[in-house]
């Protein structure tokens, strides 16, 4: 069914250890895949976690730990090229992805390990920046989940009006001149963002506690290190969030958390997608930040309460 993948506990401040599993996508991607509180008797039900780029399994264990104490049972995941799945060139760096449909690949190979595992019916879904992106699709197309919820979604990229075209030419010309697997200028080429910005101007979190744990799980384990993302990254995901931006909204109950100070993804997109979601309810946080989830303690608990009880209340 699935084989033992390792789990970096030593870097995880909180939270219990999950089971951590490789499995393999349908093109031979290897992938890791962690779940918690699989077999817990009184699980009302499984969350499907769906991380943001760069991230990794290990930083979602709190978050993990919220659900359970609300009765849900998580399954995460690495995407390919992240985390310690599979690369996808020989340079381990480079944020890449080859199409984004791909990501879908890992969404149908982690639905079968949930599927093999039996874990607690009914399932949501929750998609944090691009993991928001490959969620929208996969409940799009019929995802059997009962409920979603996003944060800080990635429905569009935040880019000034001057800025946005320049980002279409250069992602689109480099995959005819052969540089499509380079980092864009002005970036923060091969550095993960939190070893590359300082607190005092990051856009992620306001926590300085939970920023400095982001720059220490890198720097302690230097395999989950993911720096800015290719020029292919980009053209595809500025296509991705094009072709989402043109579908219905599906029949589901939605929940999206996004700070007043976003800055990451764009409001715009988002909020227009709320106001065509008859069933969605848009809770924007004062100050908020992109990482919602990697607050202080107390943030995240009062947000994840309000994103189980969204949960709950569609069971």
């Amino acid at each position: 069914m699935s084989d033992a993948a390792p789990y970096f506990a030593e870097i995880v401040p909180e939270g219990s250890k999950p089971e951590a599993h490789w499995i393999t996508a349908k093109d031979g991607v290897r992938l890791r895949v962690g779940v918690w509180n699989a077999h817990a008797k009184t699980s009302k039900g499984t969350l499907l976690l769906f991380p943001g780029r760069t991230e990794y399994i290990e930083k979602y264990a709190p978050v993990a730990r919220d659900m359970d104490g609300h009765g849900i049972s998580t399954i995460a995941i690495d995407w390919r090229g992240q985390g310690i799945s599979d690369r996808l060139i020989p340079d381990p760096l480079p944020g890449h992805v080859e199409t984004f449909s791909d990501y879908q690949m890992d969404v149908a190979a982690m639905l079968d390990l949930a599927t093999a595992l039996n874990l607690p019916h009914p399932w949501f879904m929750l998609g944090h920046s691009m993991g928001g992106a490959i969620a929208l699709r996969a409940v799009m197309e019929g995802a059997p989940v009962n409920a979603v919820a996003f944060s800080g979604p990635m429905w569009g990229i935040s880019a000034s009006p001057v800025l946005r075209p320049v980002m279409w030419t250069l992602s689109t010309l480099s995959r005819f001149v052969g540089l499509s697997h380079r980092y864009p200028p002005t970036t923060s080429g091969p550095r993960p963002y939190p070893l590359a910005e300082e607190f005092d101007k990051n856009g992620l979190t306001r926590d300085a506690a939970m920023y400095q744990l982001m720059r220490d799980q890198f720097t302690s384990r230097p395999e989950l290190k993911v720096g800015a993302p290719t020029l292919n990254w980009l053209y595809e995901a500025l296509c991705e969030t094009r072709k989402l931006s043109g579908r219905a909204s599906p029949d589901l109950p939605c929940l999206t958390i996004m700070g007043s100070e976003e800055a990451i993804v764009d409001q715009a997109r988002v909020k227009d997608r709320m106001e065509r979601w008859p069933t969605s309810k848009l809770h924007l946080e004062p100050g908020g930040r992109h990482e919602l989830l990697m607050e202080d303690t107390a943030t995240r608990q009062r947000l994840t309460a309000m994103i189980a009880q969204h949960f709950l209340s569609a069971r």
